[in-house]
């Protein structure tokens, strides 16, 4: 398992769980559930934000965001 944070641009990954609780409920609420596919579409210049594809729309994320986010990642 990885973090969210750590996949590359175009590399997919299943939702497993997250590493912080308060920011969990956050990302749920946009659509970050357990199960979900995920996929890096684009990185900003220097790294932050992330856009990520999720249930069919882009999401622009942090990246401390994106590292409480365990992701299993596709193979």
């Amino acid at each position: 398992m990885i973090k969210l944070a750590d996949l590359k641009q175009g590399e997919e990954g299943i939702i497993d769980s997250f590493s912080d609780t308060e920011m969990s409920l956050k990302l749920m609420e946009m659509g970050c559930l357990p199960g979900e596919k995920v996929s890096i579409e684009r990185t900003a210049p220097l790294g932050d934000p992330i856009a990520i594809s999720i249930s069919g729309y882009l999401l622009s994320v942090r990246k401390d965001e994106a590292d409480t986010v365990l992701v299993q990642q596709e193979r």
